[in-house]
């Protein structure tokens, strides 16, 4: 099998040839970029290419064909046309990171330096003439969103003020969205997932809008919870125009891609926590799931894509309303969380659900355990979630900056055994 039959067999919760293996292809399913170099030194003796850091807010890497293809990889993924600082990928510029690693930086992404500090600030839409919305710390390997909630006037909130990101696809969105088309014409051999812009309802990276130069309404994280309880008219209000964007723009990009694409990821946003859910089923139900619902619904009847889901921390019980939802995939099947034992979650939701990710912990195991740790986690991993098909190897969530090369090699290694 390549690896497009191989993803769709295991959509199918069919056995595959083996393990169908996804880096790279999502925000959600990536490798810091210091670790894709030293990656790319291991593998490819490649000691002078400078990695293109294709998600700047996390600062992900480039999963290229040398390097996906060298590392037995399925899946590839087309992402949003602006990155999280409003970028393009584009006009690449070289950065030494804090760590010394060399990379490419998208020519739009500005960074200056915090002269109290040292930090790194970085600016939406690369325009240094307004307050920075994201900050790297010299200890760090990624971005944290700088709030800038303006004072909030509760007889003045208008939904409208947490509107402005959202709209239909642009000229230039539809061009990008045309190019990419073409793009996985050339790689007709990798399954494909496509991230739908405008449908993750609430999800917390975004509402800090480090992509906006001045963002109005609720833009602080605790307000933002808070408001879940406190103003959930507000919220609905918000997420009903949200959903009906999402919902032209779905019909357009199916209508761009078609068959191209078998995996629409629909939403980031994160429903757990490590040691239970962030949100009771109740209040799921009266906010999250009927737009879920609405642009699942839509997904299935108009084209043949499955839906991904990604939520972190334990979401156990919320599992039954998302399938309810009508989502096909769950990532990244967060296992260390309370209740998220894998052989549990493929006894329950096995037959209906997809599981995308969960094989080797990121917080623990791959980043601070021993090569022997993590093959051995991963060789079980795969035992119990890729038994009957229905399973995407990958880690739970982005593989982060320090993690040792020998213990990403020991993933692969893994990986390869499991299917000799």
């Amino acid at each position: 099998m390549n690896g497009r039959q191989r993803l769709a067999t295991t959509l199918s919760h069919r056995t595959p040839d083996r393990v169908c293996v996804d880096f790279g292809a999502t925000p959600v399913t990536g490798i810091h970029v210091s670790a894709v170099t030293r990656l790319r030194r291991a593998v490819l003796d490649d000691p002078d290419q400078r990695v293109k850091v294709i998600e700047p807010y996390q600062m992900l890497g480039e999963v290229d064909d040398d390097l996906r293809r060298a590392l037995g990889i399925d899946v590839i993924g087309v992402a949003p046309r602006l990155s999280m600082f409003a970028t393009e990928q584009k006009d690449w510029k070289p950065l030494t990171l804090f760590d010394g690693t060399k990379v490419l930086i998208p020519g739009g992404l500005q960074i200056t330096v915090d002269p109290e500090t040292g930090d790194w600030l970085a600016y939406p839409a690369g325009d240094t003439s307004v307050t920075a919305s994201g900050r790297m710390t010299k200890e760090g390997y990624f971005f944290d969103a700088i709030i800038r909630q303006e004072p909030i006037e509760e007889a003045r909130l208008d939904p409208s003020d947490n509107m402005e990101e959202f709209g239909l696809l642009s000229n230039a969105d539809r061009a990008y969205y045309l190019h990419a088309a073409e793009w996985l014409d050339a790689h007709a051999d990798c399954g494909v997932v496509l991230a739908i812009p405008g449908a993750a309802f609430g999800d917390i990276a975004l509402v800090p809008a480090t992509f906006l130069k001045h963002p109005k309404g609720i833009r602080d994280i605790k307000e933002w919870y808070i408001s879940l309880a406190k103003r959930p008219d507000y919220i609905t209000a918000v997420f009903e125009r949200q959903c009906e964007y999402a919902e032209k723009n779905i019909a357009t990009l199916i209508e761009i891609f078609g068959e191209r694409v078998q995996v629409a990821l629909l939403t980031g946003t994160d429903f757990g926590m490590q040691t239970g859910p962030l949100l009771s089923n109740q209040m799921y139900r009266r906010l999250f799931k009927p737009l879920h619902t609405r642009l699942n619904r839509l997904i299935h009847e108009k084209s043949s894509w499955k839906t991904f889901i990604h939520s972190c921390g334990s979401v156990y019980r919320l599992i039954p309303e998302f399938i309810e939802a009508g989502f096909d995939i769950l990532n990244p099947v967060q296992c260390s969380a309370t209740d998220m034992d894998p052989r549990r979650l493929k006894q329950e939701f096995g037959a209906e659900l997809v599981f995308w990710g969960g094989g080797v912990n990121t917080q623990h195991t791959i980043a601070f355990g021993s090569a022997n740790d993590v093959y051995r986690e991963v060789r079980q991993r795969i035992d119990v979630f890729g038994a009957g098909g229905g399973y995407v190897f990958n880690s739970i969530h982005n593989i982060q900056a320090n993690t040792p090369p020998d213990n990403i090699l020991a993933m692969f290694r893994a990986i390869r055994d499991s299917y000799r």
